[in-house]
């Protein structure tokens, strides 16, 4: 006879410091040692202290948190954040990744107005995961929307499917935004999936990141399939907690979509049994 199991993947839940926002990185730190998160990814932006390798380290050591990914400069807020050239940013968060123990560096397709860097990016992106062994993973987009008006803002395309990357980082709250379907996209990113951003959204133009299971998106069922193919990377809670009223507001629902993670990411097998 089979008797069911639970068989929980290697893959470790982290928080990105962008959730806490417009509380700051080290209160991140801070939330994801009181709730039980395997780590954090460091969303480099104006922050100083996001940008300070040394100021990450003590806070990583003081909390017992590690960082498990950066996520490079790559927003219109950061555009002066690690340099205005954008290779110069991504050999800098290659740098922190490696010195901080990260082994993930989440990277943006480039807007288009950033046409050398476009030109050259997945060239440019495939040349330096050679010089390492953090995995630079690239990062779904999403057009951009006004009215009935849709813009192209990123380039070679904001679907990193559609060219060839070494790793993917795939948002959910971006699949919401793009309209397009989660679970295809994972199908086609394959075993190159090395990331994955967890909100959730329900298809509006701004880019939401709901807390998991508060939107449209199949959160469940990618984590469900994450967890059937014994995915080994990171899962990054990445949500909004913006409109907290207050600070135990937002650990509320960090603490929600951790349990939401820890609970899909639960694959029920079957093994033989007597």
């Amino acid at each position: 006879m089979t008797e069911p199991v639970v068989r929980i993947p290697d893959a470790k839940v982290a928080l990105s410091t962008a959730s806490v926002y417009p509380e700051s990185t080290a209160t991140a730190f801070e939330i994801a040692a009181r709730l039980g998160y395997d780590g954090v990814e460091v969303m480099v932006w104006t922050d100083p202290v996001s940008q300070d390798i040394d100021a990450l380290r003590r806070l990583s050591d003081y909390h017992g948190v590690p960082v498990l990914a950066v996520h490079a400069p790559c927003l219109l807020i950061t555009q002066r954040v690690w340099s205005t050239d954008p290779w110069v940013k991504l050999q800098r968060a290659r740098n922190a990744a490696e010195k901080l123990g990260a082994s993930t560096v989440v990277v943006h397709p480039p807007f288009r107005w950033q046409r050398s860097y476009a030109r050259e990016f997945v060239r440019g992106v495939w040349r330096m995961a050679h010089e390492t062994d953090v995995k630079f993973a690239v990062e779904n987009m999403y057009p951009w929307r006004y009215r009935d008006r849709e813009m192209l803002a990123y380039a070679p395309d904001w679907d990193p499917t559609n060219d060839d990357y070494r790793h993917f980082t795939v948002d959910l709250s971006h699949t919401a935004t793009a309209r397009n379907d989660a679970l295809e996209m994972v199908g086609r990113m394959g075993d190159r999936l090395a990331h994955v951003h967890l909100a959730d959204g329900n298809g509006s133009a701004k880019d939401e990141h709901l807390v998991p299971g508060r939107g449209s998106q199949p959160c469940a069922a990618v984590l469900e399939r994450l967890a059937a193919s014994g995915f080994d990377g990171h899962v990054v809670v990445e949500v909004n907690t913006r409109r907290a009223m207050s600070a135990a507001e937002r650990e509320a629902d960090l603490a929600e979509a951790l349990a939401f993670t820890r609970l899909h990411l639960a694959s029920p097998t079957r093994v033989r049994g007597s």
